[in-house]
This record gives structure tokens, sequence and C-alpha cells, in this order.
């Protein structure tokens, strides 16, 4: 890990912390998770927020002014919005993705829960979804919270990750190891 990237973690984990803490404190942290969810929504929906919070030609003001009217206007709790006012005052909103991934990883871990990152080619119906959780929750013992993305590239199958555990059931993977085979043996 870089030097550069080691500093952002450690920052993102302060304030992390720091928000987990206070959501904890104020019994709040059903809240948190919900802004967590939206302001991670917010993220990936707009280049314009992505570019606020990466762009330092924006001033301290600009930013505060920003982030906190968009917090305002998404209703996010008092915790969240003091946390990104004194996340852009300070300087910091280039760390609010890994602050985000902290949080969720210690509300889970403070619920018991285990995120499972699951990428398929087509999207999960609510009862693949439902059967997949059991599955993960009978094969890891806790509950599990479904992170789904889509990429058609892998034809079918699916590929899911739980911590460092990682299965690969598409069809691109089984083709590559195929296609491998055909080599060793050609």
């Amino acid at each position: 890990m870089s030097e550069t990237a080691s500093i952002s973690s450690s920052i993102a984990a302060r304030y992390a912390q720091a928000l987990f803490d206070l959501g904890l404190e104020e019994g709040k942290i059903d809240t948190l998770e919900a802004d967590i969810d939206a302001l991670a929504a917010a993220l990936d929906a707009s280049d314009d927020l992505r570019g606020m919070i990466n762009d330092p030609i924006y001033s301290r003001a600009e930013q505060t002014a920003a982030i906190t009217a968009l917090a305002e206007r998404m209703g996010l709790s008092d915790v969240s919005r003091n946390g990104l006012g004194l996340m852009a005052s300070n300087r910091r909103l280039f760390v609010l993705p890994q602050v985000l991934q902290a949080l969720r990883e210690m509300i889970a871990d403070h619920k018991g829960e285990v995120t499972a990152d699951v990428t398929s080619a087509s999207v999960l119906s609510p009862d693949q979804s439902a059967a997949l959780t059991e599955t993960l929750k009978a094969r890891f013992g806790k509950e599990i919270k479904l992170n789904t993305t889509v990429d058609e590239s892998l034809i079918g199958g699916l590929i899911v990750k739980v911590g460092s555990k990682m299965v690969d059931t598409s069809v691109r993977a089984k083709l590559a190891a195929l296609q491998n085979a055909m080599k060793e043996v050609g």
C-alpha cells in the first residue's frame, strides 16, 4: 500500500470511528446505516458530487456549503450532517468513500452481520437473493447482507466474496479455465 493510501485509510478510519461512536451513543445505528446507503448511492450516481469531494479547486467554504446543503436535502441525520460538515471544514471529503466503507464494516460487525459482495451476470430475483442469503448464512453462521452488482461479461453464474473468501462460478471463469487446459494439452 502506498504511503498516500495509508494516510487516507488512517484519516477515513478515524472519521468512521467517530461517526460510529456518536451513532451508537445516540442509539441511531440504523439511521446512520440508512444515511450511508443514501450517500453511497448519491456518490455512485453523481459525477458532480464525486468531483466536488475530490477537486482541490473548491474552497473549504464551498465544499462545506455544498455538502451541508446536500445533507439537508437528502434528510440525513444530525450525526451524518455534522460529520460531513466537519470533514468539509477540515478538507477531508476526499476520503468519504473510504469512510462509508469503514462505517459499513463497523455497523455490520456491531450487528453480527457479514457482507457478501455478489456479482452476477443479470439482476438476481428476490427468490434467488433469499436462497443465496440462506446458503451463505448456513455456511458462515452469521446474518448475511448482500451487496449485489451486475456484470454482463460474466455470461452466467456468480462471483461471491465474503471477507477473504471468494467463489467464482461464472461461465467466463469456466471458459477461461477450459482455455488454459486446452493450451496445456496442445
